[in-house]
């Protein structure tokens, strides 16, 4: 039972502002639904888009396994984020992605430097709609998406943070070992879960029903 609070506290932490762009996103996603106007496409993107941010963002806040050191391994957190992607393509994957950090941003910002700020949220989350650049098979889509945002947070890493590695370890390797546990782990979650059958049914069903 601990372990279950303890997953789940995180969502504690949400800043009221947080909350107003969650709800603000959601309210916006199914208004569109329900819209008559012309250019269905642009309207489905951004109803699907407003949609995954929120499912992202809230999966992110509940923790598998939270690292010592900072950073959280999530109930498959990008999944939503790579299934837009999927089914848009990868510029409006790295809208959404975008859009998805300055969230995290507002929520949460850690800043040792303005690079480094750079790094770890416009630029990481922007390249998870890397997974866009395949349309075919969704795990190989998550797994191009997450190592896009792990290059990220492996090169914020080992240039801002180096000196937390323990005496002895090289910096880029300590990056790595540390963002590719992290990263690694999640995206591996998320791969899992797009081998579902129904929810390979159901994106494959979402992605015809929106491009139509």
């Amino acid at each position: 039972m601990d372990y279950f609070i303890k997953m789940f506290s995180k969502l504690n932490e949400l800043k009221p502002i947080t909350i107003v762009i969650l709800l603000a996103l959601v309210g916006l996603s199914v208004y569109l639904s329900r819209s008559k106007k012309d250019k269905k496409m642009r309207t489905n993107a951004l109803v699907y888009g407003g949609l995954c941010i929120a499912m992202s963002f809230t999966l992110s806040y509940i923790r598998l396994y939270r690292w010592p050191q900072g950073g959280s391994i999530t109930p498959g957190s990008m999944l939503p984020i790579f299934i837009f992607s999927y089914i848009f393509g990868p510029g409006a994957g790295l809208t959404a992605g975008l859009a998805y950090g300055l969230l995290q941003m507002v929520q949460g910002l850690y800043a040792v430097h303005w690079a480094q700020v750079l790094l770890d949220y416009p630029i990481a989350f922007s390249l998870m709609g890397l997974a866009g650049l395949n349309r075919k098979h969704l795990p190989i889509s998550a797994m191009i998406g997450g190592f896009g945002r792990f290059l990220a947070s492996f090169a914020s890493g080992f240039i801002f943070f180096g000196s937390y590695a323990p005496e002895g370890m090289n910096p880029i390797w300590y990056s790595f070992t540390v963002n590719f546990l992290i990263i690694g782990t999640d995206t591996a979650i998320c791969m899992m879960l797009s081998l579902i059958p129904q929810l390979k049914a159901t994106v494959e069903k979402l992605k015809d029903r929106a491009l139509v």
